[in-house]
C-alpha cells in the first residue's frame, strides 16, 4: 500500500515516464544497473521496477538520516565500490537468485554525466553470468536532491524519466590474471553504462530540441556571444530564429534545400534553427571554396537559392566570386527583412514567441536536416544530407563519453560549413545548455588565444594545424581554464601534442570523423585515451575491416550507425539522394582497432602510393618528415613514373631538409627506404582549404607540374 502511495506522488509531483519494456529471463541471476544523479534514484527504481530486489548503495548515502530512513523500507546493503569483500557479498545474493540493484559509478554525478565506472560491478556480472537490465534515469540531476554545482539548472519537481533498455551481458574476459580480467571486465561495463546513456536519448528534430534545453535551461539564460560582445539568452536566441525561419520561408518550399552563406555569428545559428522550424534544409556552403567550388556545390545539391549577409559578403571581398555563379538566385538577409510585414510581427511577438511548439511546422526526426559538403580534397564536393536523427544521435554519442555541461564554454572557430564546426560547436552547445563563443574565422592566431582567455571559455575544438599556431603566439597563462581541447580533421602532430602538454599542461584528446557521420566516430576521452590513436568508436556503432590488397597491416574500416548520413548529392547526378548500400559507409581508411577498441588510422587508400610494386603509405612518409623536422609542416603526394609507377614529392617548409635526414628518422621508426620521399620541395606554407586540412589536391597538381 505504501509503495502505491509513493509510486502515485511520484507520478504525480515528478511527472515520471517509464519508457521501454522489461523483457527478463524465466530464471536465473538478474544485475539491474543504473547512472546516478541524485538521492531519489535508489526510491524510484525500487518503486517502478515490478519485482523485489535488493539495493547496493554507497555507504557514505547512510549517512543521510532520512535516506537511512527510506532504505530500511527495503532491502539494501551498504558496499564500498573499491572492496573486494563488498563485491563477494554480491556474488552470493546473485547466486541465490536474488535480483540486485547496482549503481556501477558509485557515488552520485557530480557533472550530470557519467562518471568513472568502478571495476567490480563489471567483474560482478562476468563472474556470475547475470543478465544485465540497464536503466537509464534523467531528471533526478536537475532535483535538489542532486549534488551538481555550477550553472546547472535546478528544479524542485523536475520531469524524471526511466528508460529500461533490453538486456545484455558480460562475458568473462579470457585474459592470463585475475587483475586483468577485472580491469577488461570494468571496461565492458563501463561501455554498457554509455550504450545505455545513447540509447534512451529522445528521437526528435533539431529545433524540438533546442526547445526543450530552453525549458529546462530557461528563457532567461545568456549562453551565446560573438564578436559582438553581447551574450544573449535563450529566449532572445528563439525570437531570432522564429522570424529569420520565418523569412526563409517566403523565398522557399518546404522541404527545399536552400544555401547559407554566412560565417560564424549569432544569426547564423538562428538561421540554422529557424530553417528546421519552418522543414527548409540549410545547405552549408564553404565560403573559401571559390566561384567553381561554390557553384559544383550548388548543382550537387539543387540549390536554386543562396542566403548571405550583404555585410558579410562585403567584408570577405566575395562580390566577384557570388557575381560569377550561374542559374543561383541570391538573396540578402538585409534585403529580405523588409519582407517581414505587420502580420509577421504580430505573429512573432503574440503567439510564436510564447506558443513555439504551436507556431512552427512539425518536422519528423528521419526528416534531412542540413546539407554538409565533402571539402573536396579528392575531388569535386559531395552534399551530405543528414537527418535530424542523425545530428542529435550523434551529439547524444558524444555525451555519453565526454561530460560537457552548463558550466562549459565553448570556443567555436572552426567555420560552421565544416561538419565538425556545425554538430559540436553549432548545435550541441544550444542543445544541452552549455555556453558559447563564435569567432568568425580560425586563423587568427594571435587573437584566439586572448579570447580564449578573456572569456574563460573551456572547451576548443581544432585540426592540428590550428592547434599548433595557437600554441605558439598563446601567452603559457591563456589557456588556464581549458579542460578539453579536441583535435580532429587531420593527424595531431606529434609535436602539436608535446607543445600543449609543455607549455600549457594541456593534454590533447585526438578524434576521427568524417563528414558522412555528422561527424564524429570515435575520440579519446578521459576515460579512456591512448596516444597515438584516435579513441574508442561510439556508442552505437557498429563496424568491420575489409582486407586491402598490397596492406598487410590493418583494414579499410566501414561503420553503420544512427549518425551516418542519409546519402550524397552528386555533381553527376544533381538533387538525387544515393543512400549507403545496407546503411555501411566505407570510410576510405585503412585502421587497426586493438582488444581494448582504441582506434589507429594507418592512412587513407586513396593516400597510398606504389612504389616499385609495393604499397606505400603517405601517413608514413609524412610521419618520417615529422621527426625529422619537427617544428615544420609537410605533406606528401605523388606524381607518375614510368618505370616505378609513382614517385613521391614531399613538399616541406623546411628549406633545409634534405634526403639524409629523412633516411635517419626512417630508420628510427624502422620504415623501409621506400617510404622516404624521392623529392623534397620546399614551399613558403602549405595550401590549406577553409577547414585547415591540406589541399592535397592542388599538391597534386603542383606535383605533376613539378616534372
Amino acid at each position: 500500500m505504501l509503495k502505491t502511495l509513493l509510486r502515485l506522488l511520484c507520478r504525480m509531483l515528478f511527472r515520471v515516464e517509464i519508457h521501454g519494456n522489461i523483457n527478463l529471463p524465466e530464471t536465473g541471476k538478474l544485475l539491474v544497473i543504473a547512472n546516478h544523479e541524485s538521492f531519489l534514484d535508489g526510491l524510484l527504481i525500487g518503486l517502478f521496477l515490478p519485482f523485489r530486489a535488493t539495493f547496493l548503495v554507497h555507504t557514505t548515502v547512510l549517512d543521510n538520516p532520512i535516506f537511512r530512513f527510506l532504505l530500511s523500507r527495503v532491502p539494501h546493503l551498504a558496499v564500498d565500490p573499491t572492496s573486494p569483500l563488498a563485491m563477494k557479498k554480491v556474488i552470493k545474493l546473485l547466486e541465490a537468485g536474488e535480483p540486485v540493484v547496482i549503481f556501477p559509478e558509485g557515488r552520485i554525478t557530480l557533472t550530470g554525466s557519467l562518471m568513472k565506472v568502478y571495476d567490480g560491478p563489471g567483474f560482478v556480472a562476468a563472474k556470475t553470468g547475470a543478465t544485465i537490465l540497464p536503466v537509464r534515469l534523467d531528471g533526478a540531476a536537475r532535483s535538489y536532491f542532486s549534488r551538481l554545482s555550477g550553472n546547472h539548472p535546478r528544479s524542485i519537481f523536475p520531469k524524471i524519466t526511466l528508460s529500461f533498455l533490453p538486456t545484455t551481458s558480460i562475458p568473462m574476459p579470457d585474459e592470463p590474471s585475475a587483475k586483468l580480467r577485472r580491469r577488461m571486465a570494468g571496461e565492458a561495463m563501463r561501455r554498457v553504462m554509455q550504450e545505455m546513456l545513447f540509447a534512451s536519448q529522445p528521437v526528435q528534430t533539431m529545433f524540438s530540441a533546442f526547445l526543450d534545453a530552453i525549458k529546462i535551461h530557461g528563457r532567461g539564460t545568456r549562453l551565446l556571444e560573438d564578436m559582438q560582445q553581447v551574450e544573449e539568452s535563450y529566449g532572445q536566441l528563439l525570437k531570432k530564429s522564429l522570424a529569420l525561419g520565418r523569412l526563409a520561408s517566403k523565398i522557399s518550399a518546404p522541404r527545399e534545400n536552400v544555401g547559407v552563406l554566412m560565417p560564424n555569428v549569432t544569426n547564423t545559428i538562428c538561421l540554422i534553427f529557424g530553417m528546421s522550424a519552418t522543414r527548409r534544409v540549410p545547405a552549408m556552403l564553404n565560403y573559401t571554396a571559390g566561384t567553381a567550388g561554390i557553384q559544383n556545390a550548388c548543382i550537387a545539391a539543387g540549390l536554386r537559392t543562396i542566403l548571405t549577409s550583404r555585410k558579410f559578403i562585403e567584408a570577405a571581398k566575395l562580390e566577384s566570386t557570388l557575381a560569377n555563379l550561374q542559374n543561383v538566385r541570391v538573396v540578402y538577409l538585409e534585403d529580405l527583412r523588409a519582407q517581414f510585414g505587420l502580420w509577421d510581427k504580430l505573429w512573432l511577438m503574440g503567439f510564436a514567441r510564447w506558443m513555439p511548439a504551436l507556431a512552427v511546422q512539425h518536422g519528423r526526426a528521419d526528416d534531412p536536416a542540413v546539407v554538409l559538403f565533402t571539402s573536396g580534397s579528392e575531388g569535386k564536393p559531395k552534399g551530405v544530407v543528414h537527418s535530424h536523427r542523425g545530428i542529435l544521435a550523434n551529439i547524444a554519442q558524444i555525451r555519453a563519453v565526454v561530460d560537457f555541461s552548463p558550466s562549459d564554454k565553448f570556443m567555436v572557430t572552426l567555420p560552421l560549413f565544416h561538419a565538425f564546426g556545425f554538430t559540436c560547436g553549432g548545435i550541441m552547445p544550444l542543445v544541452t545548455g552549455s555556453k558559447m563563443f563564435l569567432y568568425p574565422s580560425p586563423l587568427h592566431y594571435r587573437i584566439i588565444p586572448e579570447i580564449i582567455y578573456d572569456r574563460g571559455c573551456t572547451v576548443l575544438f581544432g585540426t592540428s594545424t590550428f592547434l599548433g599556431n595557437y600554441a605558439r603566439f598563446a601567452h603559457p597563462y591563456d589557456f588556464y581554464k581549458l579542460r578539453y581541447v579536441v583535435a580532429g580533421a587531420e593527424k595531431l602532430n606529434e609535436e602539436v601534442r608535446k607543445t600543449w602538454m609543455e607549455k600549457f599542461g594541456i593534454r590533447i584528446l585526438e578524434g576521427y570523423g568524417a563528414t558522412e557521420c555528422a561527424p564524429v566516430l570515435s575520440v579519446n576521452t578521459p576515460m579512456a585515451c591512448l596516444a597515438g590513436t584516435v579513441g574508442p568508436l561510439l556508442p552505437g556503432l557498429e563496424f568491420k575491416l575489409e582486407t586491402v590488397p598490397g596492406i598487410a597491416q590493418g583494414g579499410l574500416l566501414s561503420v553503420r550507425g544512427p549518425n551516418v548520413m542519409q546519402g550524397y548529392y552528386l555533381f553527376d547526378n544533381p538533387a538525387v539522394l544515393k543512400p549507403p548500400l545496407d546503411g555501411w559507409y566505407s570510410t576510405g581508411d585503412v585502421v587497426e582497432i586493438d582488444a581494448d577498441g582504441f582506434v589507429r588510422i594507418l592512412g587513407r587508400v586513396k593516400r597510398f602510393a606504389k612504389i616499385a610494386g609495393e604499397m606505400v603509405s603517405l601517413e608514413v612518409v609524412e610521419q618520417i618528415a615529422n621527426l625529422a623536422s619537427p617544428t615544420c609542416q609537410h605533406a606528401a603526394t605523388t606524381q607518375t613514373d614510368p618505370q616505378r609507377g609513382e614517385n613521391i614529392l614531399l613538399f616541406t617548409t623546411d628549406g633545409t631538409l634534405s634526403r639524409e635526414a629523412l633516411l635517419t628518422a626512417a630508420r628510427e621508426v624502422g620504415s623501409p627506404e621506400l617510404a622516404v620521399a624521392r623529392k623534397i620541395v620546399p614551399v613558403a606554407e602549405l595550401p590549406l582549404l577553409g577547414t585547415g586540412k591540406t589541399d592535397y589536391v592542388t599538391l597534386k597538381q603542383m606535383a605533376e607540374a613539378a616534372k
